[in-house]
């Protein structure tokens, strides 16, 4: 009996245990990597994305069919979504993502995988999952092909427009942008003045013609534009003349602006040479117009220096010393130059080139080159644009550089930079370069290689073409065949870019589009400096400054 117990005990003499088996945990998948062709993605913006893009999201774990469509989307970076075709690979553990239909070149998009995917086991995706990327831009030529020399002649024509169709009702000066209404700006309107000659040779205007505009705008300068000790504002309103204030306290004149118009102003003297009547009346229009300023008010109680700023208000509250290197040169030769009001070598000594000290002279190198004047980099390419319209770079020398190295060499340093491309910015290449002052997408900035933020500009390659001429007519036949229904609009290039930002100006502003024109026939022909270093005073005021030149 005992014997009995034992056994019952030993062999389970107890109640069955019926409790069912705990269901296995489901597993949550985990993204290993998405792939957009054949690149790892980035958790950045991919770029340079082909318009059929493949791309696939892989998971830790085998995924169930039916959740994939719903958790995948593919939309632009606006939002609108785009129809595309899912499905599983590699044992469902890959989902491969394909567009219906080519995408647009140069266009952001994003692809996201949500939390309502699950894996075969029931377990949901914890993170959501997606990639950026940008699709390729079309290489495909979007004009027919022409010469070089046909394509320079089709660029000065259509940026001459800017001027011609699009100056002021009025007056006839330049409107400070193509949104600008009456506001025309002085400087801008001096770089105006300059492309009249060249469209004159050129013929896409009479003579008769190019008199007509000059005689208007001479005549509103002359008899209603609002002057302060003989120099002209930055801004004006192109129906009234009166003053339109640059910033609360630049209300008066500005020097700087001023001489980009007496730059102008000057080219046309030369170029309207002729014995008649009209001609004469208005050459001697100009001679009073330049006379008339003041340039030696503006060293502000003799200094060694010049000033920007003037007003009869607010005095020198502005208090900005033109100090070099930079714009300015031109505003130092056409102060020397003056019959009237000039001023003498120490001023542009000690004040412009502050004795070679103080930052103007460089003598570094930057990306392989000797950059002789300027800051790092030489900064933006305008420095080495809006003075030479009008001075020859090409054999003038002074006691501190050649400025035939100065202005190829910061050229040059610009390019290198761009096409090294440290920051990496999408688009920047040897034929897409170019950082100079600009619209940007969030207002306006001077880029240069010390504050690049990713956006070319046109004008910077286009107006450095006398400089670097193999370099510049490459950019210029990206941006017009290439990028050509971007950036190709009815006054010329619009303003500025960025590739990695798809972003593109619908804006054309003066002080841009006047080089590009300028500096082009400056290449072609040299017409621009070939009449204003003419300029008997101007050569005068050269000399006395200490340059040498062949054409002094």
């Amino acid at each position: 009996m005992a014997c009995l117990l034992l056994v019952c005990l030993l062999s389970g003499c107890k109640k069955n245990d019926n409790s069912p088996t705990p269901p296995p945990v489901p597993k949550a998948p985990v993204l290993k990597k998405i792939q957009v062709g054949t690149l790892t993605a980035s958790n950045l913006v991919n770029y340079n994305v082909d318009v059929q893009p493949v791309i696939r999201f892989s998971f830790t774990e085998p995924l169930k069919p039916f959740t994939v469509t719903a958790a995948i989307s593919l939309t632009d970076i606006s939002g609108n979504p785009v129809a595309f075709q899912a499905s599983l690979q590699q044992n469902d553990s890959v989902v491969q993502v394909q567009t219906a239909a080519p995408l647009e070149y140069l266009k952001r998009y994003v692809c996201r995988v949500g939390v309502s995917l699950q894996s075969a086991s029931g377990g949901n995706l914890n993170v959501p999952a997606s990639v950026d990327f940008v699709t390729k831009i079309d290489s495909t030529r979007k004009f027919p092909l022409i010469t070089d020399d046909s394509l320079l002649t089709l660029i000065e024509r259509q940026t001459f427009r800017y001027f011609w169709d699009f100056g002021h009702p009025v007056s006839g000066l330049a409107r400070e942008r193509n949104t600008s209404g009456d506001v025309v700006t002085s400087g801008g309107s001096g770089f105006g003045i300059m492309t009249i000659p060249v469209a004159i040779n050129r013929n896409f205007i009479t003579r008769a013609e190019g008199l007509a505009r000059m005689e208007k705008i001479v005549g509103f300068l002359k008899n209603t534009a609002v002057k302060v000790k003989g120099a002209f504002p930055h801004w004006l309103n192109g129906a009234t003349g009166a003053i339109i204030p640059f910033s609360t306290n630049d209300n008066g004149a500005d020097l700087v602006e001023t001489s980009y118009l007496m730059m102008g102003l000057l080219t046309a003297r030369q170029y309207f040479n002729g014995s008649g009547t009209a001609e004469t009346s208005l050459r001697n229009d100009i001679n009073a117009l330049y006379e008339n300023v003041e340039w030696d008010w503006f060293r502000n109680g003799g200094q060694d220096v010049l000033y920007w700023h003037y007003s009869t208000d607010k005095g020198w509250i502005m208090n900005m010393p033109v100090r070099g290197w930079n714009e300015c040169l031109i505003t130092y030769i056409l102060a020397a130059s003056s019959p009237t009001h000039g001023i003498p070598v120490s001023v542009y000594q000690n004040g412009w080139a502050g004795n070679g000290n103080n930052g103007f002279v460089n003598g570094n190198s930057y990306q392989g080159i000797v950059l002789p004047l300027g800051p790092d980099y030489g900064g933006p390419l305008f420095f080495e644009h809006y003075s030479f319209m009008g001075m020859n770079p090409n054999g003038l020398n002074d006691a501190y550089a050649s400025y035939a190295t100065q202005t190829r060499n910061h050229s040059l340093i610009n390019y290198n930079y761009c096409t090294a491309n440290p920051k990496g910015w999408y688009g920047y290449s040897d034929s897409c370069w170019g950082l100079t002052a600009s619209d940007i997408p969030s207002g306006y900035t001077a880029s240069s290689p010390t504050n690049d933020i990713g956006v070319l500009t046109p004008t910077a390659a286009i107006s450095s073409l006398p400089y670097t001429p193999a370099e510049s007519l490459k950019a210029i036949r990206f941006y017009y065949y290439v990028l050509g229904d971007k950036l190709w609009k009815e006054y010329g290039f619009v303003d500025a870019f960025s590739l990695k930002e798809q972003w593109f100006a619908s804006s054309f502003l003066a002080i841009d589009q006047g080089p590009e024109l300028v500096m082009i026939e400056n290449y072609r022909s040299g017409l621009l400096w070939n009449l204003f270093n003419s300029c008997p005073e101007i050569k005068a005021g050269m000399l006395s400054l200490g340059f040498s030149a062949p054409y002094l």
